[in-house]
């Protein structure tokens, strides 16, 4: 990984690691892992299938003390976000709102300097656009912990800054993609993005424990395990802080079960129609910017599963939580969060990556059948 795996992680939101065959053991022994080997504080995983979900957690919800994992916590869900909002936008072209191959401009006039820049390209981070948190200061977050941004600071942040590439030229991973979209979703629709995707989803499918936080709400409303960071202060408890510098890129809060069951809907076809879904599905390669195998389509992924085909899912990396998941070709679905980012806790770069890998070979695990 390049500088510290954390500060990466926790500035750009990246994906990064490869997907490795699962050992032997069920999974409460690939949760115990995290937690005894990889020394995450808590992990907690869900697998969904048929209208079942079974819920695995290991740990403490409290570093230092024992206090049990809640079972199906909330937690920062991070860059799912992005699939939520895309999930949205794709509601609007079927409705006939939003043209995919338009350029943002023509929604959000000047919002970017190249008028080439489509919305297809945003939505699969191919525009080029400088990603604005590698220019916010996130790497000293306990400065930036309590500051709150609205969108259009996000935006002018990426503007700021040079283009990685010409517009569809390639795959780089960019927030400022979406802030965009979260502000052609409230331009087209008049109304907030948080609210578009509770009354466009979280309602739609009954999500119970997945909301949009707040303006200035820093804490998580139900049960859960503290999430914990590196700061310039050392390791600390940062469960409260404002997220709005992750706006519609990475703001939103959920529990592995939700997602679980917003991944099946999306992909069962009831969230958007066939031929939204099939656009969603059409992905780029990623080369190097997220895992091993990993190709991305309009706000989802797509990973091989070392027992055949792929899972289509996203993931999420936030002060305090990281999670990942899916949903199997057979239906099969399982997220799995901790309450850390790797390099929190572990000791080296390697160790660092050892964590995240173990976190996608539980996934793996997961969707291959363990139990």
């Amino acid at each position: 990984m390049k500088k510290t795996l954390v500060g990466v992680l926790a500035a750009a939101m990246l994906f990064s690691g490869t997907a490795m065959a699962a050992p032997p053991g069920g999974l409460q022994g690939k949760l115990d892992g995290l937690t005894k080997e990889h020394r995450f504080p808590a992990a907690l995983g869900t697998t969904t299938q048929n209208g079942s979900s079974t819920a695995y957690v290991s740990g403490t919800a409290v570093l230092g003390k024992n206090v049990p994992v809640p079972r199906n916590g909330q937690v920062r869900a991070g860059s799912n976000t992005k699939a939520f909002v895309a999930t949205v936008v794709m509601q609007l072209v079927a409705e006939g709102k939003v043209e995919l191959d338009k350029p943002i401009n023509h929604y959000l006039p000047n919002a970017v300097k190249d008028d080439r820049i489509t919305v297809r390209q945003l939505l699969n981070h191919t525009s080029g656009l400088a990603n604005y948190t590698n220019y916010m200061g996130l790497d000293k977050f306990e400065e930036q912990r309590h500051r709150y941004y609205e969108p259009r600071e996000l935006l002018d942040i990426g503007n700021a800054h040079p283009t990685t590439g010409e517009p569809g030229e390639k795959f780089k991973y960019s927030n400022t993609n979406y802030v965009l979209l979260g502000l052609l979703v409230q331009k087209v629709t008049g109304r907030p993005i948080a609210e578009n995707v509770d009354q466009r989803i979280v309602q739609k499918i009954k999500l119970k424990d997945t909301y949009w936080p707040g303006v200035g709400e820093e804490g998580i409303r139900g049960r859960h395990a503290q999430g914990y960071s590196k700061t310039g202060n050392g390791i600390e408890d940062v469960t409260e802080l404002d997220p709005s510098w992750g706006w519609a890129a990475g703001q939103i809060i959920s529990t592995t079960k939700d997602l679980n069951l917003f991944y099946s809907a999306l992909l069962n076809g009831k969230l958007v129609p066939q031929a939204q879904l099939k656009e969603m599905q059409k992905t780029v390669e990623t080369k190097g910017e997220m895992w091993a195998g990993a190709e991305y389509g309009l706000g989802i992924a797509s990973t091989p599963l070392t027992c055949g085909g792929r899972y289509w899912g996203h993931g999420g990396d936030i002060h305090g939580y990281e999670t990942r998941g899916g949903v199997a070709p057979n239906g099969r679905a399982f997220s799995v969060a901790v309450t850390a980012l790797p390099g929190t806790f572990q000791d080296t770069p390697e160790d660092a990556m050892k964590a995240h890998d173990a976190m996608l070979s539980t996934v793996d695990a997961a969707l291959c059948g363990a139990k």
